[in-house]
């Protein structure tokens, strides 16, 4: 379920049955790595669509969190715990941070079950249909480590 109030509405009838909440973690750039965050954001965004399909009625995808790639990691740190422990009080039993951006795997220990790193693959000039073939293959290898997030709470 995404972020939309179509989506929403469904959601609010049937939370008991919709435990998981997916964050989407997206950096902001204006500087010299601004081509690499922007990628970085796209292939995330595309990625999330995907997963959420596969997911549907089960999980809802929150708005991006997005963050200056240029503040203290402690900040960002910080704020990301505090997104968690909102969204765990409002009733998720479950919550996962969709990143590619590697600054994050630093503060893996935090939540390593939390955290869903998967690299940027540029998608700028890929053709469509290997565009889908991709992601088709992300979203299977993303769908194992939230099935093991599942299990590792039980």
């Amino acid at each position: 379920m995404q972020w939309k109030s179509k989506d929403i509405e469904v959601y609010l009838e049937e939370k008991e049955y919709i435990d998981t909440a997916v964050v989407p973690l997206i950096p902001i750039s204006l500087g010299r790595s601004m081509k690499q965050t922007v990628e970085q954001g796209e292939f995330i965004q595309l990625l999330s669509l995907h997963l959420e399909r596969q997911f549907k009625g089960r999980m809802l995808f929150l708005p991006a969190y997005t963050y200056l790639s240029d503040n203290g990691e402690s900040k960002k740190f910080g704020d990301l715990l505090e997104w968690e422990k909102m969204i765990k009080e409002s009733g998720f039993k479950y919550v996962f941070f969709l990143t590619s951006d590697p600054i994050w795997r630093n503060m893996e220990e935090f939540a390593s079950e939390s955290l869903l790193f998967i690299p940027s693959i540029p998608l700028n000039n890929m053709d469509d249909q290997y565009k889908q073939s991709i992601m088709e293959d992300q979203v299977k290898q993303l769908m194992k480590e939230i099935v093991k997030g599942w299990q590792a709470t039980y």
